[in-house]
């Protein structure tokens, strides 16, 4: 018997799935997307970077599934003639003092088995990056960058290709579980699954709560805002110039990309976005930032980051200071340089009910319905990869699994 599958998320992750259910014709696939097109979010506000996986915990979903989704991309970025340019990244140490943080990412970069690694001196990064400033640097030639929506809407051809359904404008409002089957209520029908699988990114908790799931994770919005660089100083940066992460921190700082259009941003920074989607500071729900700030973990999250957040809220909201985090890598940097802020993102970061930031994909289920809980970087370099784990680990019967 045929079983009927449901996917909540139009975003890369959730269309990934629908394709590779569809193309191994096990089921008939309907996904439900709230908005009016796919990759409308986090899909579509992202740098386009196909990660190499340097920062990874040896071991990690994250790890093997960026491995493995990169490859995927690159594949099919080649199937369907989707540009695929692999411009290298070098993640740059300014001083000695981050030379050890700098050894640990070559170390878990090892580990990771990342192709084609190197260590630079401060001779080698200038070769490469000639503007560029800092003592050394990691060099990985395979990183990448693509158009992530272009790559949703090809997998979302295939979807429809294979006879699945991709309905748009179908905000979900309830689902109950119970009898074999789920029931799925949108602003326009309730639709009967055999099967749900939930990737719905900003919302993933709030539709976990229509379960009855554990509130935890909680989504922690951060908005992470771009400047456009000058069509006059793109010459500066051949292609991405990253800084070394602090570990404390689950964001890799204000950096350096070549997009896949050759149009060059700098940024993202991370900040508390005010709404789940809230993409500039007057975006504000007073649900979701009330529901932030009485989480449990609120207080022990407030107190080991706010020094952080200070300096990021007010390197958003003053120019300067952006500018100044962004000079250190790029000392022919002039303000004016930075010539408009583009279309910010916002991160959907798991957070425990202790304060702690969920670092690893994360994964729950609940009868027949699986739930995608956090899936912040590398997700649209991994959806192909996270797709195939979620079928192979979590979607498809013992009997019918590889």
């Amino acid at each position: 018997m045929t079983e009927n599958i449901g996917i909540i998320g139009g975003g890369i992750v959730g269309i990934a799935v629908a394709r590779a259910l569809g193309i191994r014709g096990l089921g008939n696939i309907t996904v439900l997307e709230k908005e009016h097109r796919v990759a409308m979010h986090q899909t579509g506000h992202n740098s386009g970077v196909v990660h190499a996986g340097l920062y990874y915990a040896p071991g990690s979903l994250k790890a093997s599934l960026c491995a493995r989704g990169r490859e995927l991309t690159r594949e099919f970025c080649a199937e369907k003639n989707l540009p695929y340019r692999e411009l290298g990244k070098l993640v740059v140490a300014l001083t000695e003092d981050e030379l050890p943080a700098l050894a640990a990412i070559e170390s878990r970069s090892v580990m990771n088995k990342v192709p084609g690694l190197r260590r630079l001196d401060a001779r080698e990064l200038r070769e490469i990056e000639p503007h560029a400033a800092g003592v050394a640097a990691l060099h990985s030639p395979r990183t990448a960058v693509v158009d992530y929506s272009a790559i949703t809407e090809a997998m979302a051809d295939d979807v429809r290709a294979c006879g699945g359904r991709i309905l748009l404008g179908h905000e979900v409002t309830a689902i109950t579980a119970g009898h074999g089957e789920v029931r799925v209520t949108t602003g326009h029908s309730e639709l009967v699954f055999d099967r749900l699988i939930v990737c719905a990114g900003l919302q993933s908790d709030v539709v976990a709560g229509f379960l009855g799931a554990s509130p935890a994770p909680k989504i922690l919005p951060f908005r992470g805002e771009y400047w456009a660089l000058s069509p006059a100083k793109q010459h500066l940066v051949n292609g991405m110039i990253y800084p070394v992460p602090d570990p404390r921190f689950p964001f890799l700082g204000v950096h350096f990309t070549r997009g896949v259009y050759d149009s060059i941003h700098v940024g993202p920074n991370a900040v508390p976005a005010l709404a789940r989607e809230g993409y500039t500071w007057t975006s504000f729900s007073g649900k979701d930032t009330l529901a932030s700030l009485t989480w449990p973990g609120a207080g022990a999250l407030a107190r080991q980051h706010w020094r952080m957040g200070a300096k990021e809220i007010a390197a958003s909201l003053i120019k300067r200071l952006y500018y100044q985090q962004a000079r250190r890598f790029i000392p022919e940097l002039h303000i004016s340089d930075l010539t408009a802020k583009t279309a910010a993102g916002v991160r959907a970061q798991a957070w425990a009910r202790d304060g702690s930031l969920l670092d690893d994909f994360a994964i729950d289920q609940v009868g027949p319905v699986t739930l995608l809980r956090n899936a912040p970087s590398p997700a649209a370099t991994s959806s192909m990869a996270i797709a195939d784990h979620l079928l192979e680990h979590h979607v498809l019967p013992d009997s019918r699994r590889p």
